[in-house]
Parts: C-alpha cells; sequence; structure tokens
C-alpha cells in the first residue's frame, strides 16, 4: 500500500514564539518532517534543533533546498526578504503576522508565493485556536450587524514588566498597532467586510484607537496597546446587530495547538491548491490598513 511521506518543514527562528510554539508544533505534527532550524543566532538553532531531534542549518539556502515549506518565525522585515527566496526556492510558506510593515515588502511575499505557485498561510491566532475558529465563521455567516468594538490591550512595555517579549526591538519600535492590531482585524474583516474608512488617533504610551467603517455598513472602534497597566490588560471583541451580542468565547487554547491547526491548514491549502483566507494576499491587505492607519497617526499629535 502506498503511503504519503510526510511534509519537511523548516523553521526559520529561534527567538520565544519560535522555541515555544513554531518549534514543538512542527515537531509534534504528524504529517511533518521537521527537517530543520535556520536562525541569526547559530548557537540558538543549535539548542532548538537538539531538544526536537532535527538539524540546524548555518545556510538558509540549504534549508530552503531540504524542504517543501518553511515556518517564519522572524520580526516582519526580516521575515519578508526570506519568503520571497523561499517562495522562489519553491517552498509553501507557513507567515508569522505582520507580513511586513511596509506596504512594499508585504506585495513582494504575495507576489512571489503567486508567481511560484505555492500555497501561503499568515497565523493569525484567533483564525486557527480551537476556542475562537468556530465562533468567527459563525459570525462571519450571521447578517445584520451594526456595530463592533475590540479590545486587545498587553501590558508587554508597562514599567517594571517582565516576559519573553519584553526583548523584542521591532514590537518596541512599532508598537501595538502592528503586534496586536493584526489580531483585531483578522477577525473584523471577515465578520463586518473589507475596510472602507479609517481613522486612527493616539493614546497613552503605545495605544491607539481605530474607528472603522465597513463594507457590510457597520462600524467598528478597536483600542490597541501594549503599555496597559496589567490591571487593565486583556482581550475582548463585541458584536452588536439584529442577532443580538456576541463576544469573543474563551479560553482560546494553548498556542501550539493553534499553530498545529495552522501546519494543517497550509499543507491543505498545498494540496488542493485552494488558497486559505488567511493567505499573504490577505496579509498584504492587512499591512495596507495598517499602513493608513500609521499615516493618520503620524499626521495627529501624541497627548
Amino acid at each position: 500500500m502506498q503511503t504519503t511521506r510526510p511534509t519537511r518543514i523548516g523553521l526559520l527562528g529561534t527567538g520565544p514564539w519560535a522555541d515555544r510554539t513554531h518549534a514543538p508544533a512542527l515537531a509534534a505534527h504528524p504529517e511533518v518532517d521537521f527537517v530543520g532550524v535556520w536562525g541569526r543566532r547559530p548557537e540558538a538553532a543549535a539548542k532548538i534543533a537538539e531538544a526536537h531531534s532535527t538539524t540546524a542549518y548555518d545556510d538558509v539556502d540549504a534549508l530552503f533546498a531540504a524542504c517543501d515549506a518553511v515556518a517564519i518565525a522572524l520580526p516582519p522585515d526580516i521575515q519578508a526578504p526570506l519568503a520571497v527566496r523561499a517562495a522562489q526556492a519553491g517552498c509553501h510558506l507557513l507567515l508569522d503576522k505582520p507580513v511586513a510593515t511596509t506596504v512594499e515588502g508585504a506585495r513582494q511575499v504575495a507576489e512571489a508565493a503567486e508567481t511560484a505557485g505555492v500555497a501561503s498561510v499568515v497565523f493569525f491566532t484567533l483564525r486557527f485556536a480551537a476556542g475562537t475558529t468556530a465562533w468567527i465563521a459563525e459570525q462571519t455567516a450571521t447578517e445584520g450587524w451594526f456595530t463592533a468594538r475590540a479590545h486587545w490591550l498587553g501590558a508587554v512595555f508597562w514599567p517594571g514588566a517582565e516576559g519573553p517579549y519584553l526583548d523584542s526591538p521591532w514590537r518596541a519600535e512599532k508598537g501595538a498597532l502592528w503586534d496586536v492590531g493584526p489580531h483585531a482585524l483578522s477577525v473584523l474583516l471577515p465578520t463586518l467586510g473589507d475596510v472602507t474608512d479609517l481613522t486612527a488617533a493616539p493614546g497613552p504610551g503605545d495605544t491607539v484607537h481605530l474607528t472603522l467603517r465597513h463594507a457590510s455598513g457597520a462600524s467598528s472602534a478597536t483600542t490597541l496597546s501594549l503599555t496597559a497597566p496589567p490591571e487593565a490588560s486583556g482581550v475582548d471583541i463585541e458584536l452588536r446587530g439584529t442577532a443580538g451580542v456576541h463576544s469573543l468565547p474563551g479560553p482560546w487554547g494553548a498556542g501550539v495547538d493553534s499553530f498545529g491547526t495552522a501546519i494543517g491548514a497550509l499543507l491543505e491549502a498545498a494540496r488542493t491548491g485552494t488558497p486559505h483566507p488567511c493567505d499573504a494576499r490577505f496579509g498584504l491587505h492587512v499591512t495596507e490598513l495598517l499602513t493608513q492607519a500609521e499615516a493618520a497617526l503620524t499626521a495627529t499629535p501624541a497627548p
């Protein structure tokens, strides 16, 4: 009896997200051959490789050559050019959000994937988490939404905070808009429709307030922060319309499990040739909206 060989997937990145989520999920997935790790810190790549009985690569192109697909856990503007190279080498792409922090960078990734004919999935956590995926699908299928509000408040950069993402230069530079804004948009866009109008205003610290008008006619208001007090931190998304009031459920489930679902989504897209809703083209659109919001913030003096 003929059996299909596992899909060979390599990991790019050695930070806490790669170490705690990507690598364990790749090693545990029954349809994956976790072939190796590449990182900008060879000693960190070696440590992850040893923990999961795989190979540390010092040449990223050699890893591409050994893979059918790559999972990327790198800062967005390091991710983007490497994703282009991986696609050109024939690798399917499992990307982190945001795909890039420039429209041109994200467009190059989407176009490279399309030109090479490789599948792509961007890991927007809520779209793959066991506790939220079905809820988002249900709200997307529901008509008559009037308005929505979303709060994604983190304390990553609150004075005295500790945690694995505190030492993240790109998060410190780009703030909540780019780090957690993609998560909020990944829920609001499918449920309420594309954004037809957007305004943005700054709050304390890196806090951003977004007001969106959607193609369905509904509006939404979103508050994002990585500098909130720990006592005020948390995530909630609420939709209101003719179907009543519906709130994002919890708990979401373990990140490793969510990433495992994203791996399965990439494998399915690669097998069928059917683009996933969270592909690189969707990732590009999210970057376009965040860039528009950033421009609006630049035009508004911070308090």
